[in-house]
């Protein structure tokens, strides 16, 4: 089936609706909209039949109003970035290895971002300067960082993409602190699914085991985790999965710790002063439990 029928149907739905309910009643959990539509996506899933591909990609449209850059971006911790004090060989050994066409530039301190290095502008640069790496200043080509902050919703910050024609933003918190980065790729992942190219890699960071628990570094996303595993932990309190951890427990734990939440029974197998860098997780079903 093609998406536009659905979409359409979906359109003409929404305008036979009846009127809102009166104003004297408690507004809903949800916005009015969203509630609607989400009742209009259910009216055509069985009346039209819209399944797989085309029921997912609608389904990612709604979530937009619900997520913030913060739900998807790419960790601090897990960024490729460049430290603009190396010398220019080794900044440019570093970019042509790199799998990303765009590298934060940080001068000092990995907190200090002066801009964002593009390879493309990188090798014009070069093929004006005869290839004398030498003379190469990468803070002279670098283009201007764009911050924005960690609590903006996804469909905003798509349209912020679009209007400003750039596809790679630095994401902040309340106090200006980097806390990751988010690019239009993981935006539109949200839509239509995981986009891979030659250039992506695998995902890492967890480990199967034959007893069906999985090994994962506490850096690992929720999210990623989530996709990668077919697993539904929520992330609205914590970004990484030591996050999650912590934020149950309400403590740091310690080797050998064990806790049961969600329907999953996660193990803290190792920890770095007080960051969680590995922990044994499995479903209950399969803990026994």
């Amino acid at each position: 089936m093609s998406r536009a029928p659905a979409l359409n149907g979906l359109k003409h739905w929404l305008k036979g609706r009846p009127p809102a309910r009166p104003a004297q009643q408690p507004p809903p959990a949800e916005p009015p909209e969203n509630d609607e539509l989400k009742q209009a996506l259910d009216a055509l899933r069985r009346a039209a039949g819209i399944v797989g591909d085309d029921l997912a990609m609608v389904e990612g449209l709604l979530n937009l109003r619900e997520l913030e850059v913060s739900d998807v971006m790419v960790h601090r911790t897990k960024m490729a970035t460049l430290d603009a004090g190396e010398p220019p060989v080794d900044l440019v050994r570093e970019v042509l290895a790199s799998p990303y066409t765009r590298l934060p530039l940080w001068r000092d301190t990995p907190d200090n971002i002066v801009g964002v290095l593009h390879a493309k502008d990188l090798l014009r640069e070069l093929q004006t300067l005869g290839n004398d790496i030498a003379r190469l200043d990468v803070e002279k080509i670098a283009r201007p960082p764009w911050f924005v902050p960690d609590v903006t919703l996804l469909t905003d910050q798509l349209k912020a993409f679009r209007r400003r024609k750039q596809h790679f933003a630095l994401v902040v918190d309340e106090y200006g602190e980097v806390m990751g980065l988010v690019t239009l790729e993981d935006i539109l992942e949200e839509i239509v699914g995981d986009i891979t190219d030659e250039h992506d890699k695998a995902f890492t960071g967890a480990r199967r085991h034959p007893d069906g628990s999985v090994s994962v570094e506490g850096s690992v996303a929720i999210r990623d985790l989530n996709r990668a595993m077919g697993w539904d932990l929520p992330d609205e309190e914590a970004t990484t999965i030591a996050g999650l951890v912590i934020h149950e427990a309400r403590i740091i734990p310690e080797p050998g710790q064990a806790f049961l939440f969600h329907g999953f029974r996660f193990q803290v197998m190792r920890k770095q002063r007080n960051r969680v860098t590995l922990l044994r997780v499995a479903p209950l079903r399969r803990a026994g439990v």
